[in-house]
């Protein structure tokens, strides 16, 4: 057993050092719902799976409180899987090791998965209590949410009963969120024309990284860097300086669509006798990017070593590679008018790989404002078809608009209002969240979504604040015993 354990509640946290074991990351939740399954029967509680692998635990309620509105519980089983470059990991059979950073546990070099952990344990404890005021609860446990929100999209219409629901998949003690942004992704395909790089030409590995990165929907104001923008934007300073005659036989960078890339590599190809120079111009345009970045990412590297290349793409195919990436957006590209702080519309140029003759692109775009988000959507298909690219978007996710007169948002208040002495933050959220989908799914649903103190997710720098735990637990379970009364 790990310090995890030991840690208060440990009601909740025994759940969740037992799923830092388990394989959990986007569409491999099989051991994880498992999990989940198993505690149900230890305690006899009934439950149901529908086709695409949610999963809904039903609680009935304590004595005395059998007439009260059935509650929902909502919370994922897939974490993102991601890691430092240089650390050594398998998220299919290697369990996460925790560390404790003060009021923190964070992970060894990979992302901790406190989203959604921390949710999906607290459900647990809740669903194992005997000392819990409460009325009749659902428990529904979704897949698949951090690559797409397949789970929810696809959640059968007829597995929940309950009209009222508690999401716990924000990350910021102190509020309430009862709103989120819509999204959408996408797809780029630029196709190239390789050849074989002449004699005379030699190979360089180029890397850039040390980025903090982050959720693209909650880091994203944060203005770090992206390593592929930036990457790229070095790159076509000096192609169009023209001082150099290199290509590209590779590039890539990213690999979430909801996650800022933290690394980027990319192959470059030039004459041997240019090597230095070119070498030395690459590095002073990093040391201007690192001079520019040095708050919001003071640990940005530059790496070059020497590299091998059958092929390489020709000049022409280059430059459509370096200028389309250099073109693309990544940010936020509006505020909100009406909710100060929010980010109304941002993109993330979130994730690229390349094979010898063609480059792949995804562009993850959110937005509270539909037409804002198709807007922004259209100006980058106009980019890439520029570009001579092929586009493809996906349907995307529909926001949550939110209901400052909801019941369950009224008795949250009182609740946070009585234990803490202060009213909590009311907010809408960047990041996208399921509650969009299931009240889309079923009509009138009564939401709210809160969560303890979760920082940097997506990155292996996430981390979760201890103490935060047992205030957010103590909110959910005075939450639910005010519901049931």
């Amino acid at each position: 057993m790990s310090f995890v354990a030991e840690l208060e509640p440990q009601s909740v946290w025994k759940h969740f050092d037992e799923i830092l074991k388990i394989p959990r990351g986007s569409k491999n939740e099989k051991k994880m719902r498992a999990y989940v399954v198993g505690v149900a029967q230890k305690h006899g509680l009934s439950y149901k799976q529908d086709k695409t692998g949610n999963v809904v635990v039903r609680k009935p309620a304590v004595p005395g409180r059998e007439t009260a509105p059935a509650i929902i519980l909502q919370s994922h089983l897939d974490m993102v899987n991601d890691k430092n470059a240089d650390v050594q990991h398998d998220f299919d059979k290697d369990p996460i090791i925790p560390q404790r950073d003060g009021d923190y546990v964070t992970a060894t070099g990979t992302t901790l998965g406190s989203d959604n952990g921390i949710g999906v344990a607290s459900a647990l404890a809740v669903m194992e209590s005997r000392d819990i005021r409460h009325g009749p609860l659902e428990f529904l446990f979704t897949i698949d949410e951090e690559t797409g929100l397949t789970g929810a999209t696809e959640l059968a219409k007829d597995l929940l009963t309950a009209k009222r629901l508690i999401n716990l998949d924000t990350e910021e003690e102190g509020s309430l969120y009862v709103g989120c942004a819509g999204g959408a992704g996408t797809d780029i395909s630029l196709a190239l024309n390789s050849i074989k790089p002449p004699k005379e030409f030699a190979a360089l590995e180029v890397k850039l990284a040390g980025f903090r990165g982050g959720h693209s929907g909650v880091d994203i104001h944060l203005q770090r860097g992206n390593a592929t923008k930036l990457l790229t934007r070095a790159l076509y300073r000096l192609m169009i300086e023209g001082r150099f005659k290199f290509r590209l036989a590779g590039i890539s960078g990213g690999n979430k669509h909801n996650a800022i890339p933290r690394e980027a590599f990319a192959t470059v190809v030039l004459p041997k006798k240019q090597q230095k120079k070119f070498i030395a111009a690459l590095e002073k345009q990093i040391a201007d990017i690192q001079a520019e970045f040095k708050t919001a990412d003071p640990g940005i590297q530059l790496a070059i070593a020497p590299a091998k290349a059958k092929r390489i793409w020709d000049g022409k195919s280059t430059h459509k590679v370096i200028a389309l990436l250099n073109a693309l957006p990544h940010g936020v590209m509006s505020m909100s008018n009406d909710i100060p702080g929010l980010v109304e519309t941002s993109t993330n140029l979130a994730v690229v790989n390349s094979g010898k003759n063609k480059v792949t692109i995804h562009c993850s775009t959110r937005s509270s404002v539909a037409p804002a988000l198709q807007a922004t959507r259209d100006r980058i298909r106009a980019i890439a078809e520029f570009a001579g690219a092929k586009v493809n978007e996906g349907d995307g996710y529909p926001g949550w608009k939110p209901n400052l007169d909801s019941e369950v948002l009224s008795v949250s208040k009182q609740a946070h209002q009585e234990l803490f002495g202060v009213e909590p933050a009311v907010k809408a959220i960047h990041a996208g969240l399921e509650c969009g989908i299931i009240g889309e799914k079923y009509p009138g649903m009564d939401m709210v979504s809160m969560g303890p103190q979760i920082e940097f997710p997506h990155s292996p720098s996430e981390r979760v604040k201890i103490s935060s735990v047992a205030n957010y637990y103590r909110l959910l379970v005075n939450t639910l015993e005010r519901l049931a009364a």
